[in-house]
């Protein structure tokens, strides 16, 4: 009776412990590939915010959902002459007007609606970076995107032959996210599934060892010799 009930405890416990590896596993892995990325920079135009070889990770939303300061991942117009994503900041969205630029030296600075805009991320105070003036009012659904650093960057101002050189919002594929707390606790989700799958699955053959061990079988005495009348 003692081996019957360790041998159902231990098959409802793998059961348990297997199906919440099991959903915690699937889970944070389905969760963090639908809604987070990772990438490496492949380039300076970013500098000082991003530099090559940096590892970023940015978090997947539509292109209506970014927002004026935003440094996002975009699939580039074929006019970039380049296949892969670029990482570019958000300087105008629909219905901005973007001008370069107000004052001079290190006053410098983009504007946008007539209003000079702080940008402390460009590279060296340089707001302007190859003294290539622009006025654009950016179309509806569609960003104007520049490079961190201004003297060293393919972006929007490089492209202005058709609506301004400005990018379409579906372009978008993700914005750059630099809190990693809920990619962490998925990636935690994740690997304690992991654990939890193995344990479970221990438990699980310790559940079949049990099974199959023979319990001993108790001789049966032969009943007593009645005598026989003489």
């Amino acid at each position: 009776m003692a081996g019957a009930r360790r041998g159902r405890g231990l098959g409802m416990s793998a059961l348990v412990v297997g199906l919440l590896g099991l959903v915690l596993a699937v889970g944070g892995f389905g969760f963090l590939r639908s809604a987070y990325g990772a990438s490496t920079v492949a380039g300076s135009s970013m500098r000082p915010s991003y530099d090559r070889g940096d590892r970023i990770v940015w978090e997947r939303v539509d292109g209506s959902e970014v927002r004026r300061g935003d440094v996002v991942l975009f699939t580039p117009p074929a006019d970039y002459g380049f296949d892969g994503p670029l990482l570019k900041r958000v300087v105008g969205v629909g219905g901005d007007r973007v001008t370069c630029c107000t004052a001079a030296g290190s006053r410098e600075r983009v504007t946008v609606n007539g209003k000079p805009v702080e940008e402390p991320y460009v590279y060296g105070g340089d707001a302007d970076g190859v003294h290539k003036s622009y006025d654009v009012t950016v179309p509806r659904g569609r960003l104007f995107l520049l490079g961190d650093n201004r003297a060293n960057s393919n972006d929007s101002r490089f492209h202005s032959g058709e609506q301004g050189g400005t990018v379409s919002a579906d372009a978008v594929r993700g914005r750059v996210t630099d809190d990693r707390t809920v990619p962490f606790l998925l990636v935690a989700a994740l690997l304690v599934g992991v654990v939890l799958l193995l344990v479970g699955g221990g438990l699980g053959i310790a559940f079949l060892a049990v099974r199959r061990r023979k319990v001993p079988q108790v001789p049966q005495m032969p009943w007593p010799m009645q005598p026989t009348g003489s």
